[in-house]
């Protein structure tokens, strides 16, 4: 019976639903400021984020926005990039799923950088995941966010694959 209960709670992690998302922001104040703004604008500022590794497990549907409770411990797998004035900055998120519809699976990447550069890298990182794996993928999409950051400011760009809280 133990055994039953366990099964059942180790459902209850596996997520059924995701979305995307990306917000940038700068502040004369500090980076922690920035990374604040970029979270209100994408919308995930309210969650406590816990970022999570790489893998969308089968029948995880993506939607649109997710409304998720305030506080809620959200898991997300999160590409982060703070800089200072003058510097460019990105941040991406590139999944695709696997041809048999198994599993998917999301590679992050963030530096200094164009948008060309950073979706040249994401598919990189995810085709160099597929070969890892020994899977073959259908089409990558990405989610990015790319800025300069203006002259006496600090600024902060993120993607985000947030996963719903509610299991």
């Amino acid at each position: 019976m133990l055994t039953y209960y366990f099964v059942k709670a180790w459902e209850k992690m596996i997520p059924k639903e995701f979305f995307v998302t990306k917000g940038q922001a700068f502040s004369p104040t500090s980076t922690l400021n920035a990374l604040d703004q970029a979270l209100k604008n994408a919308k995930i500022a309210h969650c406590n984020l816990v970022p999570v590794t790489s893998i969308l497990p089968k029948g995880c549907v993506q939607k649109e926005l997710i409304d998720i409770p305030i506080g809620s411990i959200t898991h997300a797998v999160i590409a982060r990039k703070d800089g200072v004035e003058g510097q460019n900055i990105g941040a991406a998120i590139a999944w695709s799923w696997e041809k048999s519809g198994r599993c998917g699976i999301v590679a992050e990447t963030h530096g200094y950088m164009d948008k060309t550069a950073l979706l040249e890298i994401a598919e990189w990182k995810i085709e160099e995941m597929a070969k890892i794996r020994e899977i073959r993928i259908n089409e990558i999409k990405y989610v990015y966010e790319t800025m300069k950051v203006p002259m006496d400011n600090y600024g902060c760009v993120i993607a985000a694959l947030v996963f719903s809280p509610e299991y």
